[in-house]
């Protein structure tokens, strides 16, 4: 039920309204002056006050503005035995949701608290949906790499030069390559993702480029592709590195002319789109591998942009933390929850293998299964059952050291450690491939490859 503060340096007042209110089934507490009243608001969580204008210690006016400038969506009721007209629109102009003369009328009294805890919630309601339908959430951080981030995004944005975001999965490549949509002149127009990884190797043109009916044995109606979707917008190529090479030819060719065919279509298409790609590679040596076309690279990286993974950046995951608390707790409809400097400390410390996006489960994961306040303890039992244990001492000590004199030059240790670490991650995911090759982000083909060169087999 609600929770509602009286504010009245009278006691008999007091006593009405929450014996009034009570009977209601509210919950109610009730405080003689405006001081008090403010230290409640700013440790509690109500949904009204009840607020006396002519009191002792400080004016109810001043507790009004003191008090939205503490929760700026709490509704306020002024009440007062001194009611007037100009009082009564002095209230509404620093915010007060009504005004109540003294004595209460009870059928007023009970519609007026009514109608401001409908509003109450409808603005929490609100926020939630404004929040989910939202564009574009903020980048947030305040270390040099992010703020050399947002400076480039406000001088890159507005041209249309095209970008090339690097950085770990889960670092915010997306977000990056959203605030470059919201600054540019195309902000009023799609932006289009395409998941280069997510699409087999065989559609992928058909994806980005449309296909003719008939074209192939599936097509069984033309289709637009995504160049032609971001048509007057930005096009975002994600995890680019994982595109084919036929394809790689075709989007070359999109970028020098700015005009596509359609799978299995003559007829050219001029388009107008920015593209943003993305990749969690490193795209140069993947050119030295022959896996990416150099005159592709050149063509998209105008402006190269590299998003540190979190553990470069420990110092925003305070920030990152607090706005994903509060986030969370809003969707769920429920008071925001306090983390302890302790457990802020506890969450630095991680290894954060994924990065935001790993953060932010990890929090929804502290929302729901911690109390109030989420401690160090609740970050060392829920935040990340997965991660591995840090060895000690003694097993540092008692670990096989290797003997590096069998090895006659650097590539014949390198293949030795890099068949040690694939083994090793083999066995952990009990031998099974994808798994594994998501779990070193390489390619599942890689993969098999590199488990036919070094001669790995199951329960060797």
């Amino acid at each position: 039920m609600a929770k509602i503060l009286i504010i009245d340096d009278e006691r008999s007042i007091r006593s009405t309204l929450r014996e009034i209110l009570e009977y209601e089934d509210y919950t109610v507490e009730d405080v003689d002056n405006g001081v008090d009243g403010l230290e409640l608001i700013r440790n509690n969580d109500y949904d009204l006050v009840l607020c006396d204008i002519k009191m002792n210690r400080m004016d109810g006016m001043e507790v009004l503005t003191e008090g939205l400038s503490i929760k700026p969506d709490l509704p306020f009721i002024m009440i007062s035995g001194h009611g007037t007209v100009e009082t009564a629109v002095e209230a509404s102009k620093k915010g007060a949701f009504d005004f109540i003369s003294k004595p209460p009328d009870l059928n007023r009294l009970l519609i007026t608290v009514r109608n401001a805890l409908d509003r109450g919630s409808l603005v929490v309601e609100t926020k939630v949906l404004k929040r989910k339908a939202s564009k574009v959430r903020p980048i947030l951080g305040e270390s040099q790499a992010i703020i050399r981030i947002k400076e480039t995004i406000e001088r890159v944005g507005p041209t249309d030069a095209r970008v090339l975001v690097t950085g770990a999965n889960g670092s915010g490549k997306e977000l990056v390559a959203r605030w470059l949509h919201e600054k540019s002149n195309r902000s009023n127009g799609p932006i289009i993702e395409v998941n280069c990884a997510a699409i087999p190797s065989e559609l992928i043109e058909s994806e980005l480029f449309g296909h003719e009916k008939g074209s192939f044995t599936s097509a069984i109606k033309q289709r637009i592709g995504k160049f032609e979707s971001a048509n007057g917008g930005t096009l975002f190529l994600d995890e680019i590195g994982d595109m084919s090479q036929s394809a790689q030819a075709k989007v070359l060719r999109a970028l020098q002319e700015s005009k596509i065919t359609r799978v299995g279509g003559e007829k050219e298409i001029d388009v107008d789109v920015r593209v943003v790609a993305a990749t969690n590679k490193d795209l140069l040596k993947e050119i030295e591998a022959g896996n990416f076309r150099m005159d592709l690279y050149h063509r998209l990286s105008v402006i190269l942009i590299h998003v540190p993974p979190l553990t470069e950046r420990r110092d925003d995951i305070a920030l990152l933390t607090q706005s994903f608390l509060e986030e969370i707790c809003n969707e769920y409809g429920m008071p925001v929850k306090k983390v302890s400097d302790a457990a802020l400390e506890a969450l630095k410390a991680l290894p954060w293998t994924g990065n935001i996006r790993e953060l932010r489960n990890m929090v929804e994961r502290l929302i729901i299964l911690s109390d109030k306040t989420i401690t160090d303890s609740d970050v060392k039992a829920f935040a990340n059952p997965s991660a591995p244990v840090t060895a000690t001492a003694d097993a540092t000590a008692a670990a096989p050291q290797t003997d590096f004199d069998q090895f006659t030059n650097f590539q014949e240790y390198k293949d030795y450690a890099e068949r040690e670490y694939i083994k090793f991650k083999l066995e952990k995911n009990n031998w099974n491939v994808s798994k594994t090759a998501d779990d070193i982000d390489i390619q599942r083909s890689h993969l098999y490859s590199k488990i036919e060169k070094f001669g790995l087999k199951r329960g060797e």
